[in-house]
This record gives structure tokens, C-alpha cells and sequence, in this order.
């Protein structure tokens, strides 16, 4: 009997000594101590006891036996206490994701790919409340300097582009530099060219340093004027010139003896061929009058223009009518409206105005009879 009393004694010391140490463990927990793992001494002494006494077990053994797993909820409360510090840390570092994601759209940039994250759920919220002031103090840090970087590089992108701005703009000041000067220079040319014809001395020296441009009719001109001068002689023509204004097209201006005897070659000549009187007129540039008369040649697809200055005050040439029969009502409408006669026309009259009409209305010194009209 004493033997069995002392094993019951040894038990009872096994069990309120793990329920001591289970107690211990929670008292550590509750004063925020990591606790530690129970002795291994103790368990092997009660393990063995167990054994060695297990065939000879009596109902109070059995009874007192339960109470063994009296550890057990120490070890429970040891996991929870793990799942809780490490659902901690997972809500810590979302925390820190979500501050860093907010600071990365108050500066205007986007997060990284890698931290895209679905949104938050309420207990994902709940645990991102639950953030310690140290991880928002280093995220708000962090937004700070992203922010800092993203101001410095729009100010570097900005002065660059005005950079770039000014640069563009001393190239556009040079090309309308140059173009400025190109138009003075041909300005210069013109004016040139033009007092040249007029008889008056002109800068020859923007003449000399500005080429003028060759016209594409100027081959036909100097052929018109090579055979005119080898069939008539060189006194014949009065000036011959490309007329820019006129669709470049060669210009006879014949001397007012030779106009006729001109005008005859240029139909007749095998190598002119001038057939077509296209148009006649007449005007006034009140020191003188002039006559112009457009001609085409079908056989070689080409046109001449052939002008005579006559008389202002006296107004009289030959009609062309016997040469070309086109030039019948042209040189009749010249006569009405400036006075120009026509001799060797067969029937000279007024197409437009009445014959009792007093004056010719394209002449510079009109003035109307009646003033109603």
C-alpha cells in the first residue's frame, strides 16, 4: 500500500507541477513575454512513471489520468499567439504598401506593377487601421522624396523645352532673315531689268551679281529674229523682248514703215507660218498709241506677238484685213473706241457706238458729249 500511495503522490506532484508551469506560461503571455518551451525534465520523469506503472493502472489511476492534458491548451494558446504576430506583420506591410501607393499618387506618378493590389477589404482595412506610427512616419518619408524627384525632374523637362523653344526660335529669325534678303535682292534685279528697258541708267551691279532668269521661249524669239534680219535686214524691228507678263510669250515691236512688210513675212515665211490672227487692239498711254497684234502658227505650234507705236495725234497705220481676214472687226472696234484708222481697210465703221457718236470713250482725254450718259 505504501507503494501505490507514493505512486499516487508522485502523480499528483506531476500534474499540479504542469499545471504550474501552464499557469507560468499564460502569466508570461499576459505580461507580453515570448513564453518558452516547457521543461523536458519534467515530462520524461512522469512519461517513465506512467510506463512503468501502466499494467498495474487502478480506476483511481484511470481517474486521475485525465487530468494529464492539462498542457495542451498552453500549447493552443502558444500557436495563436504566432498566427496573431504574423497576421500582424502581413497587416503592417499593407499598411506600408497602401501609405506608399497614396503618396505615389499625391505626387502624380503611378505604383509599380509589382504593387498593384486589388482593393482593400473590411478586415484588410481593419488591420491596415491598426498600422504602428513608425511605418506611417517612413512612408510619408519616402512619398516626400518621390515627390521631391518628380517636382525636380518637371522642372529639368520644363527648361529644357523652353530651351529647345529658343533655339527654334533664332532658326526662324535667321530663315526670315534670308528670306527678307532674297526678296530685296530681286526687288533690285527688277528694277534694274526695268530701268534698262526704259532707256535709264540702273544698278549694274546688282544687274551683273543677280542672273536673270532665261525664259523657255527665249529659243523662239532669237529664231524669229534670225530670220527676219537674214530676209529684211537688222532695221527692221524697233525691239524684240519676253514678255513676263504676257505668259513669257515673244514680242516683235515693229518700226510704223515696216509694220505691214513685217506682218507679211510672218504669214508667208516657210519657217514661221504665222496663219491665225488670235486678236487685235489698240491702246492709249496718252505720249502714244499702240497696236498689238497676237498671232499663232499651227504648222509649228507656235505664237509671236507683234506691237507698232503710231501717233497719238494722228492715229493711222495699215490695216492687216488684206493679210489676215480676222483682223476685219478688231481693227473696226479699235477705230471706234480710239480713233485709230486703218487705211486699206475695205469697210472701216463704228460696231459699237453710233456714227453721229462725238469721241472715242477708251481714249485718255474723253469727255462725254452729253453728260447723261
Amino acid at each position: 500500500m505504501s507503494g501505490e500511495k507514493d505512486l499516487d503522490q508522485l502523480k499528483r506532484e506531476a500534474v499540479e507541477k504542469a499545471k504550474a508551469a501552464a499557469l507560468a506560461k499564460r502569466q508570461a503571455k499576459a505580461a507580453g513575454e515570448v513564453p518558452g518551451s516547457p521543461k523536458q525534465e519534467d515530462k520524461p520523469a512522469e512519461q517513465a512513471l506512467v510506463q512503468d506503472e501502466k499494467p498495474a493502472e487502478t480506476a483511481q489511476e484511470q481517474q486521475i489520468q485525465p487530468a494529464q492534458p492539462a498542457e495542451t491548451p498552453a500549447l493552443a494558446e502558444d500557436g495563436d499567439d504566432l498566427a496573431k504576430k504574423k497576421a500582424a506583420a502581413v497587416a503592417k506591410a499593407k499598411a506600408a504598401a497602401a501609405a506608399k501607393r497614396k503618396a505615389m499618387d499625391l505626387a502624380g506618378g503611378t505604383a509599380p506593377a509589382e504593387e498593384t493590389q486589388a482593393p482593400a477589404t473590411p478586415a484588410e482595412e481593419a488591420e491596415t487601421a491598426g498600422a504602428t506610427d513608425d511605418a506611417k512616419a517612413k512612408a510619408a518619408a519616402a512619398a516626400k522624396a518621390k515627390a521631391a524627384a518628380a517636382a525636380k525632374a518637371k522642372a529639368a523637362a520644363a527648361a529644357k523645352a523652353k530651351a529647345g523653344g529658343t533655339d527654334s526660335a533664332d532658326a526662324s529669325d535667321d530663315d526670315k532673315a534670308k528670306a527678307k534678303a532674297a526678296a530685296v535682292a530681286k526687288a533690285k534685279a527688277a528694277a534694274a531689268a526695268k530701268a534698262k528697258a526704259a532707256g535709264k541708267p540702273g544698278d549694274t551691279a546688282v544687274a551683273e551679281t543677280v542672273p536673270a532668269q532665261v525664259s523657255p521661249n527665249q529659243p523662239f524669239l532669237d529664231k524669229y529674229r534670225k530670220v527676219i534680219e537674214e530676209n529684211l535686214g537688222s532695221d527692221v524691228l524697233e525691239d524684240s523682248y519676253i514678255n513676263k507678263l504676257s505668259k513669257d510669250v515673244p514680242t516683235l515691236v515693229a518700226k510704223k514703215d515696216t509694220y505691214f512688210k513685217l506682218a507679211q513675212f510672218l504669214k508667208y515665211n516657210e519657217l514661221l507660218g504665222f496663219d491665225y490672227l488670235s486678236e487685235l487692239h489698240g491702246t492709249d498711254f496718252v505720249t502714244h498709241m499702240e497696236v498689238y497684234v497676237h498671232l499663232f502658227s499651227y504648222k509649228n505650234r507656235q505664237s509671236v506677238a507683234l506691237k507698232v507705236k503710231i501717233d497719238r495725234d494722228e492715229p493711222t497705220i495699215e490695216s492687216l484685213q488684206p493679210i489676215w481676214a480676222g483682223a476685219n472687226w478688231p481693227e473696226c472696234e479699235a477705230y471706234d473706241l480710239l480713233g485709230i484708222k486703218f487705211t486699206g481697210h475695205p469697210n472701216l465703221h463704228r460696231i459699237l457706238l453710233g456714227e453721229d457718236w462725238v469721241g472715242h470713250p477708251l481714249r485718255k482725254d474723253y469727255e462725254p458729249y452729253d453728260v447723261e450718259v
